[in-house]
């Protein structure tokens, strides 16, 4: 069954060699109770070693069932000692944090063996040895004698085909040691046991054989083999340890050192307990912004005008590099030129009337409305009271006028009147009128109160909506004087005129508390049913006709210029009050889920067709979420860059307490590796420990975190006025856990390797 041949080991320290065995040959029958007597030095406990797999032979070969060993990899030596070998030793080596039940299963454990199966086995041979009471006890709970019972169980518990004793009866009474060799005796019935003993006595009265060793070989045999065959057949079974069982190792070995483990993993959290509170008070932060970007934002139109800028993320980083690249002087005497910034950025749409109907198939749901802005203009005469006349102009950029934003049915739109408050008069969309819009505090530019006709440092309300101002049609404003028109300067006579149309501010009205982002300001705004009017009158008026015949400016005899889009033949009779495609488009969405319908529907408009056939569009709410977010962003990358550190320097801490760890254990790491275990397994099992501080100090820190958040969300609260502002996300929480156990499993991993690469008979001889 076994046969040692040529087998030669030698220890070598520096220039000192030590030759353990020499050439030593020795078989062993299937059956039989040999006892190794010799002095100490004489290579018993080497023999016994390599028997076992936990030494390796420098030459000669060991051979099991006719097969040879010398080509066994690590894994084969580790399923033969699983599988084939039960080690009794002489200080038991049992493992201290486990139950007695569970020291036996380890092997079992390692094999595969079900938990059911193996925990039936593990009973059946604590009654074997008489111990069945104490299944659940710890080792140390036990006598000398009680403990070698056990281990003497676990070496059977696999059934190997071989049990190694060394000096099994070396550390108990002559009583006990009696005990413990009538149970020996009764197991070589059955078994291969080689005893190593310095018991010259106990070998005589219960070994079937002695051999005697001095200085590494044999120096007598009073029962050696000879020429005997052995037909036996020879199978291993591979060990594998689960995760789950290298989780119940280390966790029992945690349990044993609640207050240390307490302790790093507290250390451990701070890094976490950081961050999680970083995060809590980023989502606060971002769900109080969404919240005022949904309440003043959501309704904030999505522009398409005849010059669009591309204003993105990645052309602000762009001009942001363009300044900092300034700060740099040259010195040499020339000047270098660059790209216009702003024709770059400038994109022009051509808004045709396929692309008008392309905006009606939106769906009707996500729109509050849609407002088409016409270029013409009013010709608008105002008079004050000392009866001085003046004309308005509608297209100053120093004083806004804006198109009153309207339903598509004509009435007004909700925008109006969920961001505004009417103050005085009544809107009526319907009629052609104007809406005067002053700021928080009722003020107004006074160039704009000069349009009115008004003048003064305050000026009632009802003088503002008394006050008459009048619309002058084509015909009566423009006088043709050979091939040009040029507009009448008889103001007071034009405002006289019958055939003007008389216009009011119908209503004043000033932006709701909370809506300032996009009712701020004061300007004029115009109904729909004004340009309407307008239009309608001017369509056919002379001037139109006669610039719709000429292709040079009838105003000015300029040539029309398409590069010019202030001098072309469209933006002329748009001006003149043509029926033109509009100038600019607004469109309201409903609120933030609708917007990105719309967004996806511009956004079909331009696939497949070239940047220049594209139409771009302004949606001023995503801009200023966009920068509201990436500040927001970088300040939590910032401090959670700083709180970090903890966390690295937790990892180095997480690797000196397994490394600590291993210290202790090594003498665990020996026992394991003798049951079969797997320097993978050994790995496995202090991975598993720095896995449980992990999630230990990964909860930890989640817990004191949101603890922490009640007196900071009372503190912000007193210092602002906002309640609950930090906010824990759960799946924030859920990350920062995961974050925990992977650093400080990567912390453990190198603690973890060198404990799955010790040597496992120098592990054993640990204490």
């Amino acid at each position: 069954m076994l046969e040692l041949k040529n087998i030669k080991k030698t220890y070598h320290t520096g220039d000192f060699y030590q030759h353990a065995l020499k050439d030593f040959s020795l078989k062993f029958r299937k059956n039989e109770f040999v006892a190794i007597l010799g002095p100490s030095g004489s290579g018993k406990t080497t023999l016994l070693n390599i028997i076992g797999g936990l030494d390796r032979y420098d030459s000669g070969d060991l051979i099991i069932n006719n097969k040879s060993t010398k080509k066994f990899k690590d894994t084969e030596w580790d399923a033969y000692r699983n599988n084939c070998i039960g080690f009794i030793f002489q200080n038991y080596n049992l493992i201290s944090h486990i139950t007695v039940l569970e020291n036996i299963e380890m092997g079992m454990t390692l094999s595969g063996v079900s938990a059911k199966k193996k925990r039936k086995k593990a009973l059946e041979l604590l009654e074997r040895v008489g111990l069945r009471e104490h299944a659940h006890k710890r080792p140390n709970q036990l006598s000398g004698g009680q403990m070698q019972r056990i281990a003497i169980a676990r070496a059977l518990a696999n059934d190997p085909d071989i049990i190694l004793a060394d000096e099994p009866t070396g550390a108990l009474d002559s009583k006990i040691s009696k005990q413990i060799m009538e149970l020996i005796k009764e197991i070589a019935k059955e078994k291969l046991v080689i005893m190593v003993t310095h018991n010259k006595e106990i070998a005589e009265e219960y070994a079937s054989r002695i051999v005697t060793m001095q200085d590494g070989s044999i120096t007598n045999d009073n029962h050696p083999l000879e020429n005997e065959k052995d037909d036996g057949d020879f199978h291993i079974k591979k060990t594998s340890m689960s995760f789950l069982t290298a989780l119940n190792l280390s966790f029992n070995n945690i349990k044993t050192k609640k207050g240390r483990t307490a302790l790093t993993a507290f250390a451990a959290s701070i890094g976490i307990i950081g961050i999680a509170l970083i995060l809590s008070l980023s989502n606060g932060f971002k769900i109080e912004i969404d919240n005022f970007e949904k309440d003043s934002l959501s309704e904030a139109p999505i522009i398409i005008s005849e010059q669009a800028m591309a204003m993105d993320e990645e052309m602000m980083v762009s001009m942001q590099k363009d300044i900092q690249s300034r700060k740099k002087y040259p010195k040499k005497e020339q000047i270098y030129v660059q790209d216009d910034v702003l024709e770059t950025m400038m994109h022009t749409n051509n808004i045709t009337n396929e692309y008008i109907d392309y905006l009606k198939e939106l769906d009707k749901e996500d729109i509050s409305g849609i407002s088409y802005q016409k270029t013409t203009n009013f010709n608008i005469i105002s008079r004050s009271k000392d009866d001085h006349y003046e004309l308005v102009s509608t297209l100053n950029m120093m004083i806004p006028w804006t198109l009153l934003p309207t339903s598509t049915d004509g009435k007004t739109m909700d925008i109006v009147t969920n961001n505004y408050d009417v103050i005085a008069g009544k809107i009526q969309p319907e009629k052609p009128g104007l809406i005067l819009q002053v700021d928080s505090r009722n003020q107004i530019y006074q160039s704009t109160l000069k349009q009115l006709g008004l003048s003064g440092k305050k000026v009632d309300f009802d003088d503002i909506l008394n006050q008459e101002l009048k619309v002058v049609f084509n015909d009566d404003y423009y006088q043709e004087m050979g091939s040009y028109f040029v507009p009448s300067t008889d103001l007071e006579g034009l405002y006289q005129n019958e055939n003007s149309m008389t216009i009011k501010v119908q209503a004043i009205i000033r932006g709701k508390e909370g809506k300032e982002i996009i009712t701020s300001g004061s300007g004029i705004a115009y109904t729909n049913a004004l340009t309407e009017k307008v239009i309608e009158k001017n369509k056919d008026s002379k001037i139109v006709k006669a610039q719709q015949e000429e292709d040079f400016n009838i105003l000015t005899h300029q040539l029309f210029d398409d590069k010019d889009l202030t001098n072309t033949k469209e933006t002329i009779l748009g001006y003149l009050g043509a029926e033109t495609t509009p100038s600019a488009i607004y469109i309201y969405p409903k609120n933030f889920e609708s917007k990105d319908d719309i967004l996806k529907h511009l956004d079909h408009y331009n696939k497949g067709k070239e940047e220049k056939d594209q139409i771009q569009y302004t949606d001023m709410a995503s801009m200023i979420s966009s920068l509201s977010g990436n500040i927001m962003d970088a300040i939590t990358i910032v401090l959670i860059a700083f709180s970090s550190i903890s966390l690295v320097v937790s990892s180095i801490m997480i690797g000196i307490i397994t490394y600590i760890s291993v210290l202790e254990r090594t003498k665990e790491i020996g026992i394991l590796r003798s049951l079969g275990a797997r320097k993978k397994d050994v790995k496995r099992v202090f991975m598993a420990e720095a896995f449980i501080v992990g999630i230990f100090s990964g909860v930890l820190g989640i817990v004191i975190a949101r603890i922490l958040v009640i007196p900071t969300n009372h503190i912000i609260e007193n210092l602002s006025e906002l309640p609950n502002v930090a906010k824990m996300n759960p799946i924030h929480a859920i990350i920062l856990v995961m974050i925990s156990i992977i650093l400080t499993m990567i912390g453990g991993f190198i603690p973890a390797r060198v404990a799955s690469n010790k040597d496992p008979v120098e592990s054993l001889r640990t204490e």
